[in-house]
C-alpha cells in the first residue's frame, strides 16, 4: 500500500523499510522521508521531508490529518520507534523518542527534544527548544509536567488513539479557478481541496491536504501567499481576504475575516470568524483569537485568546520575509515535481 501522492524533493524519493499497513485517502509523503517497518498513515496525514530529513523508527502511527516537517537546512524531524501521533498534531522539526503519545491538536516546535516515553495531552503546545523528561504527563501551552505515568497509562492512551481509525475523507473536489485558468506561478497541491469562489493571485500556494471551502463567501489569496500543509479555510458569510505575501503555518484553521499583507501566522493557530489581522503581524504558533478580535499590525501576538505579546523586532520581520521567500520557492519546486510520481525507495 502507497499513500495517495509520492513525491521527490530535489531529486530524492522517500523509504520505506516495509509498505505501510495503511494510507489513508489524501495521505502525502515527500522527499527525505525514510519511513520504518509497520508505518500507518492516516487520511491527509502529510510527511513533508523537504530541505532536511525525516526519520521514523518502526510502528510509526501518523493521524489523520497529522503533520511531519522540518526546518530548512537546520533541524530534522527524527521520531523514535512507535510513536503515535494524534489528528491534527504537528510534529515540527524536533526529536521525540520511542513509545511517546502525541494527542490531538498538540503542535511541537523547532528544535525540541522528547524523551523516551512522555505523553502530550490534546492541544498542548511545546515551545520551540524545549526539553521533555521520561515518564511524565505534559499539557498546556507551554506544555509543562502536570503528573508522572501512571503503570500502563502510556500505553492505554497509544492503543485508543491506533483503535480510532481513519474517518473516510471526502474525495477531492475540483479546485476553482480550473487548472487552466490559472497564472503559471500558482501551485496548488494534487491532494488539497478546493471548493466554491477562490481567487488566487500570481505566486499563490496552496499545499498538500489543505481543505479551503468557500461556498459560504469568497476566498481570496493575494500575491506570494502560502498555505500550508492541512490548514482549512471555512467561510460562512463574509469571505476571506488574504493580502499578498503572508503565509499561513501548518494545520491553522481561519474563517471569515482579513489577514493583512506580510503576516504570518503560526502553526497550529486558530482564527476565529470575523478576525482581522493588521500588516506585518506574527501569530504564534497554537494561538487562538476571539470571534471579530482585531490584531493590530506591527506586534508578535500569542494566547488563547490572543494578546499582544511584544512588537516586531528587526530580526522577527527579516524572518517572517525569508519564510515568504522560502515557501515561494517551494511552491514553484512542488508545482513542477507533482507533474511526474516516482516510485517509492
Amino acid at each position: 500500500m502507497s499513500p495517495d501522492l509520492l513525491l521527490p524533493y530535489d531529486g530524492i524519493a522517500p523509504v520505506f523499510a516495509t509498505p505501510p499497513l495503511h494510507c489513508g485517502r489524501g495521505s502525502t509523503v515527500i522527499g527525505r522521508t525514510t519511513l520504518g517497518a509497520g508505518a500507518w498513515i492516516g487520511a491527509d496525514a502529510v510527511s513533508r521531508g523537504d530541505g532536511h530529513d525525516i526519520i521514523a523508527g518502526d510502528r510509526l502511527w501518523l493521524g489523520p490529518r497529522a503533520t511531519l516537517h522540518i526546518a530548512q537546512d537546520k533541524y530534522p524531524c527524527i521520531l523514535g520507534d512507535h510513536v503515535t501521533v494524534g489528528v491534527n498534531a504537528v510534529v515540527h522539526a524536533c526529536t521525540v523518542g520511542d513509545d511517546c503519545v502525541i494527542e490531538a491538536d498538540c503542535v511541537i516546535l523547532d528544535g525540541s527534544v522528547i524523551e523516551d516515553g512522555v505523553l502530550i495531552e490534546a492541544g498542548s503546545v511545546v515551545y520551540p527548544r524545549s526539553t521533555l523528561a521520561g515518564g511524565f504527563a505534559y499539557a498546556g501551552a507551554p506544555a509543562a509536567p502536570v503528573r508522572p505515568l501512571a503503570p500502563g497509562e502510556l500505553a492505554e492512551r497509544a492503543a485508543r488513539l491506533r483503535g480510532s481509525g481513519d474517518p473516510a475523507s471526502p474525495a477531492p473536489a475540483p479546485a476553482s479557478p480550473a487548472p487552466e485558468a490559472r497564472d503559471a506561478t500558482v501551485f496548488v497541491a494534487r491532494t488539497a481541496r478546493l471548493r466554491g469562489p477562490v481567487d488566487l493571485a500570481p505566486g499563490a500556494s496552496v499545499l498538500f491536504a489543505c481543505d479551503l471551502a468557500a461556498e459560504g463567501g469568497p476566498i481570496v489569496l493575494g500575491p506570494n501567499v502560502n498555505v500550508q500543509d492541512n490548514s482549512v479555510i471555512r467561510t460562512t458569510a463574509d469571505g476571506l481576504v488574504i493580502e499578498r505575501d503572508t503565509t499561513l503555518g501548518h494545520n491553522v484553521r481561519v474563517a471569515d475575516g482579513h489577514i493583512g499583507a506580510r503576516s504570518l501566522i503560526g502553526i497550529g493557530a486558530v482564527l476565529a470568524p470575523g478576525t482581522v489581522v493588521g500588516e506585518d503581524v506574527l501569530v504564534a504558533a497554537g494561538a487562538r483569537t476571539e470571534p471579530g478580535q482585531v490584531l493590530d499590525s506591527g506586534w508578535l501576538w500569542g494566547g488563547r485568546p490572543a494578546r499582544p505579546l511584544a512588537p516586531l523586532d528587526a530580526d522577527k520581520r527579516e524572518m517572517m520575509r525569508r519564510i515568504v521567500q522560502q515557501y515561494a520557492g517551494y511552491g514553484r519546486a512542488y508545482r513542477k515535481a507533482q507533474g511526474t510520481p516516482p516510485s517509492a525507495g
